[in-house]
């Protein structure tokens, strides 16, 4: 299980036309009615807000999706080219433009209606006893449908060299283990409105309504029993919580009722003296369950997941289906996105660094690394000064802290090995078959790490993509291409104001290696407590400020956010926005900062660079679902919380003690 801490959780334009430039800060954007020392949020983004409705395809609409969508039509223009069938293609523009070509080819996919789930539905037709369910989930978790469990592999925490197979737990069809179980209103009528979804699923598979509520009563059922047996989104933020290394002759002792030995032979997986089993008490629960339920319970369940994995993809009535429960219902979009930005999305997601290569070549440029390194240079430094400067740290954690800043590797626009996707058969007539064997391959792909050295070089996101991450197994921070431009980098625009875009997305990437994740792995990638026990007291005693500022806000009226999930992200936000704030003092010494810019210091542009990156409109349910399930808090709450913490800000914007943007007791980790 890979512990990335990410930058965000990942449309149509309705206001800028698609080839306006975008900046780091928008004069524009604000809103001057209200006082900055008030909201600031409101003041920076106000006028963005009012301007730009969210669109009718989406559920959130903010700047990072304003650059997502300015990427999908650069995508889209690679795609469309690269799709006109020309024996001179190489085989990277073969692969996407013929996968792309496949996934835009609607009426195939209606004439089909459910045929190419039919190789799936008949092996799982052909169940007759749990002895047949290690082969059947090897089949199915290849092919990319979440069933039962999970099963791959990732670093071993406590020997940072090596690759294991981990098992995790899996098979949820809601989002969340807690919509299983809690018994408040909202929760039970979003449990009735799953129910009414997986029927009609069933019925378009050609289940008769009774046959079709009984079997959506099955699924329920079954995923509820998992839901009990699964973690909850807090527990598994705390490392130790997520790694058990195991025997397979100890895991077969922990949850003897299912054949993991089976399954790993159908699966292909390498022989393995070790392998993290997540979460023991999940393992039990699902070999238990193996054994327990009836064969018919377990085809209904399966048929569901497959149908559920592929509706995406086969016919319209699949299509809206799938949407009106997991876009409506769940996020509170109104319409379907356009068939181009679904299939440009499922191009990357499938072939990302085969499509990446191309969009590299036309959007990154030479400088791009070399730009971003320097910045990422002077954020070091910060980081570097605020470290050798905390005052409730030892010299002892001090010094092994500065170790691990020193062997933070950054990795910039894209990787210097690309992917081979060498063996993905793509078939221009049949979209699904070609998802498969995507998804084959990837399974193959980190199967096969098995037992090896790790690769340092590999890439968790693909270039296109609109974020960026720190992973605390490698001690690396990666920023992709994609959003390595305007609003959160502007090559030849104001220092400033790209310090609080990119310069804080840079620092809070940095700090993540010493959030309360980060901080329990070494320079190596380690998992090891290389902290004294009275700084490891100072440090949870600093971030239980947090836990309870940002657990104090509403993300909608009667929805609070949950400050342990989010505490690793509030940490990493509240030390971008120092960081950043440390970095422009030092550029303006060197007298690379304008004095003035559109009536605004330099302060004022960094902090307003900053909020302005996170201007965002959102639907009701969506904030509902992101307060449950998302380690970020609100756009709104990450900059009102950071910048209230910030006695640099309040200095820029001449703000009182009094002020709502001045915290009286203000928290501060780095």
């Amino acid at each position: 299980m890979l512990l990335l801490t990410t930058l965000l959780l990942a449309a149509a334009l309705p206001v800028r036309a698609a080839d306006a430039p975008l900046s780091s800060f928008d004069p524009s954007a604000l809103d001057r009615s209200v006082s900055p020392c008030e909201d600031f949020y409101q003041y920076a983004c106000g006028g963005w807000m009012k301007a730009n409705p969210i669109p009718p395809d989406q559920s959130r609409w903010g700047r990072f999706q304003e650059l997502a969508e300015r990427n999908k039509t650069v995508l889209r223009g690679i795609l469309e080219k690269a799709s006109v069938d020309d024996p001179k293609r190489d085989a990277v523009d073969r692969r996407i433009g013929d996968f792309y070509a496949a996934c835009m080819d609607e009426g195939a996919a209606d004439r089909k209606g459910a045929e190419p789930l039919k190789p799936d539905l008949d092996a799982i037709a052909a169940l007759t006893s749990a002895k047949g369910l290690p082969a059947l989930l090897a089949r199915l978790h290849a092919e990319g449908v979440d069933a039962g469990f999970s099963f791959g592999s990732d670093q071993d925490y406590k020997d940072a060299t090596k690759v294991i197979a981990v098992v995790d737990q899996g098979g949820l069809g809601l989002p969340d283990r807690d919509d299983y179980l809690k018994t408040d209103a909202k929760s039970v009528r979003l449990r009735a409105e799953y129910l009414w979804h997986v029927a009609k699923t069933f019925g378009l598979l050609g289940d008769d309504p009774k046959t079709a509520a009984a079997e959506a009563d099955v699924v329920m059922r079954v995923e509820t029993a998992l839901a009990k047996d699964s973690q909850d989104r807090v527990t598994r933020r705390d490392p130790d919580n997520v790694y058990h290394r195991e025997t397979p002759r100890e895991l077969a002792r922990l949850a003897p009722d299912f054949d993991w030995n089976a399954y790993f032979a159908d699966a292909g997986a390498p022989r393995s003296r070790w392998m993290n089993v997540v979460s023991t008490g999940f393992a039990a629960g699902f070999s238990s369950l193996a054994a327990s339920l009836p064969v018919s319970d377990w085809k209904a369940y399966l048929r569901w997941h497959a149908a559920s994995a592929a509706s995406p993809w086969l016919s319209r009535d699949f299509v809206d289906e799938s949407f009106d429960f997991g876009g409506r219902t769940l996020t509170g979009a109104k319409e379907l996105r356009p068939r181009w930005k679904r299939c440009v999305d499922e191009t990357n997601r499938e072939l990302g660094f085969d499509l990446g290569r191309r969009y590299v070549e036309k959007t990154f440029g030479r400088e791009g690394r070399a730009r971003t390194r320097r910045l990422v240079a002077v954020l070091h430094a910060a980081l570097k000064e605020d470290l050798a400067t905390r005052d409730w740290m030892t010299e002892r954690t001090r010094r092994r802290a500065l170790e691990k800043l020193a062997a933070i590797v950054d990795k910039i626009g894209y990787p210097d090995k690309w992917r081979d996707y060498k063996g993905v058969r793509i078939e221009r007539g049949d979209l699904l078959a070609s998802i498969r064997s995507a998804n084959e391959y990837e399974t193959r792909r980190e199967l096969n790490k098995i037992g090896r050295p790790v690769d340092r070089r590999e890439w968790e996101m693909t270039p296109p993509t609109v974020n960026a991450y720190y992973d605390p197994q490698l001690n690396e921070i990666v920023f992709p291409a994609g959003i390595l431009q305007p609003p959160f980098f502007d090559r030849d625009g104001d220092p400033a104001a790209n310090l609080g875009a990119i310069g804080v997305v840079i620092g809070h990437e940095m700090t993540h290696g010493f959030d309360d994740e980060g901080r329990r792995f070494d320079a190596k990638g380690n998992m090891r407590d290389w902290w004294t026990p009275e700084d490891a007291a100072r440090f949870k005693e600093k971030t239980q400020c947090l836990v309870d500022q940002y657990g104090g806000y509403e993300t909608i009226p009667g929805v609070k956010l949950n400050g342990r999930l989010t505490l690793g992200e509030n940490t990493a936000d509240n030390g971008g926005v120092r960081l950043a704030t440390m970095a422009l003092a030092s550029l303006e010494k060197s007298g690379a900062v304008a004095p003035t810019l559109d009536g605004f210091t330099p302060e004022q542009r960094l902090y307003l660079g900053f909020a302005q990156v996170w201007c965002t409109n959102e639907t009701e349910q969506i904030a509902r679902l992101l307060a449950r399930v998302d380690p970020h808090s609100p756009p709104r709450w990450r900059v009102i919380g950071a910048l209230s913490n910030t006695p640099e800000f309040a200095k820029a914007f001449s703000c009182r003690p009094t002020d709502p943007m001045v915290r009286a007791n203000a928290c501060r980790v780095w």
